[in-house]
């Protein structure tokens, strides 16, 4: 897959880069997606909903009246729960709603999310970005010249690079992660992905070294 290499300008530097089939090429798997989206964020929940039961709520502990007797229905103390401020049936608990998922069931997921931006055509090559110093305000221009400033992106970076990290992370709707963190939710998530020159090789060694 032919795909042509644009400067920060926006224009075309007379260069292309060859995305793998094997990568952005393949038949995309909608329910390993689902799978990894949910296991992405069942794992950003805290899980500290916690209420209280007849137990632990404040209140005597006295039987309001006897059993029998009354001509009223039979009553507990006032931590019962059919009482305002009692305790809750059945309530929430502190709980952990990770789940594991195989790595070869991530690897899928992530290989048919990038499949789907390439149909779609929301792949964008631009050259290496080089920073001196953090500078939001120039990366913008990129983004803009690219005419990609106003759509949710997802920019791929070969290594770290403290400064455009830093300038992209001030900028809304963009979100710059290194190519060995992506997940599968953050690829869907955006409406474009960016790609540098040089991750763009790395998938293309790693799909050889893969063969």
């Amino acid at each position: 897959m032919q795909v042509d290499v644009l400067n920060i300008k926006g224009g075309k530097t007379g260069r292309t880069v060859e995305l793998p089939e094997e990568i952005f090429g393949a038949e995309p798997n909608d329910h390993v997606i689902y799978l990894s989206v949910k296991q992405y964020l069942a794992a950003q929940r805290q899980g500290t909903h916690k209420v209280k039961t007849r137990l632990e709520v404040k209140g005597s502990s006295k039987k309001l009246h006897r059993q029998k007797g009354t001509g009223g229905s039979r009553k507990g103390n006032l931590r019962n729960p059919l009482y305002k401020g009692g305790g809750t049936i059945f309530g929430p608990k502190p709980r952990d709603y990770s789940f594991k998922l195989n790595r070869k069931v991530k690897d899928l997921a992530k290989i048919s999310a990038l499949s789907y931006k390439a149909k779609e055509q929301a792949i964008v090559i631009v050259e290496d970005i080089n920073l001196d110093a953090p500078k939001t305000k120039d990366v913008v221009a990129i983004l803009k010249a690219l005419n990609i400033d106003s759509k949710k992106s997802l920019v791929l970076l070969p290594e770290e690079n403290s400064n455009l990290y830093l300038s992209l992370r001030n900028i809304p709707r963009v979100n710059g992660t290194h190519v060995a963190d992506i997940n599968t939710y953050d690829i869907i998530n955006a409406d474009v992905l960016v790609i540098t020159e040089a991750v763009a090789k790395i998938f293309s060694e790693e799909e050889e070294a893969a063969a």
